[in-house]
């Protein structure tokens, strides 16, 4: 398999295809009880991404939609949330480095954008994710102790944060 992925910025016209990438991933590979009104944020990324400062990108091969990752800014505290990081289960792994470019790509995007720090929630069974950040140099987080602005999700119950000043 090529290499060739391109990464780049998406918006509401790619909806649907951030919703048929996501969904299945969620419902059906990994059987986290979430659906498409408990993410309503998936309707509008334009309001709900791009609108806070943040942006939405996806990785696309031949024109497929394999992989996205987004971000919600938080400008007044230079902080953002990391959301909707998911890689087609047959494109994942250090081969490709699909989700590597995602999240180099949100990073630089942080760096260029004067956001010091990020923080995720993700699920304790999705143990390849945590292994992931982990290795990207994310930190866990107590949820007690995750700042105050951050969105969280009910189905979340592990989390990350990563200081960008000492990356």
């Amino acid at each position: 398999m090529q290499n060739d992925f391109k990464i780049e910025r998406l918006d509401n016209q790619f909806c649907e295809a951030i919703i048929g990438l996501i969904l299945p991933i969620q419902q059906i590979e990994f059987n986290v009880d979430i659906d498409l009104a408990a993410q309503p944020d998936l309707l509008d990324i334009e309001k709900n991404y791009d609108g806070s400062g943040g942006a939405f990108w996806g990785a696309k091969l031949n024109g497929e939609l394999i992989g996205t990752i987004a971000l919600i800014a938080v400008p007044e505290y230079h902080s953002g949330a990391i959301r909707k990081m998911f890689v087609k289960k047959e494109f994942r792994g250090k081969e490709l480095g699909v989700a590597q470019a995602l999240l180099k790509t949100l990073l630089a995007y942080c760096a260029d954008n004067n956001l010091n720090e990020v923080y995720l929630g993700t699920k304790d069974i999705l143990q390849a994710a945590c292994r992931f950040y982990e290795r990207n140099g994310f930190k866990q987080v107590e949820m007690k102790d995750l700042p105050v602005y951050f969105p969280r999700m009910a189905v979340d119950n592990v989390f990350y944060g990563l200081d960008l000043k000492s990356v």
